[in-house]
């Protein structure tokens, strides 16, 4: 039987909170941040610039929120487009998880929240 001590239970936790930790706090790669912006501005249908002010995107859509004020995280971003709100349509038939998933990272990015 092996004896596993408090210091090595502990050493095992911080490891482990470390590495989540690590991995939610990551930098998205310019490739998604690319891709995020590519669907914010023309690809997503419709596209989000349509509705949404977003400064880094050159978009003043009036009928959304302006999302430099707003500064949105990304969950908060993620289920409005899967979910719908307010005039905004659900992305979760024509979108993937990936590409939500990208959006986003990018606005998230853009807006510096």
């Amino acid at each position: 039987m092996k004896f596993v001590t408090t210091t090595q239970r502990l050493a095992a936790v911080l490891a482990l909170t470390g590495a989540c930790m690590g991995s939610a706090s990551a930098s998205p790669d310019a490739a998604t941040l690319e891709r995020g912006k590519e669907l914010f501005t023309s690809k997503a249908v419709p596209a989000c610039a349509i509705c949404h002010a977003l400064a880094d995107a050159g978009a003043a859509g009036a009928i959304g929120p302006d999302l430099d004020e707003l500064k949105p995280n990304a969950d908060r971003i993620k289920k409005a487009m899967k979910e719908g709100i307010g005039a905004m349509p659900s992305f979760a038939a024509t979108m993937s998880e990936e590409d939500m998933n990208a959006v986003a990272a990018y606005v998230v990015h853009a807006t510096g929240s």
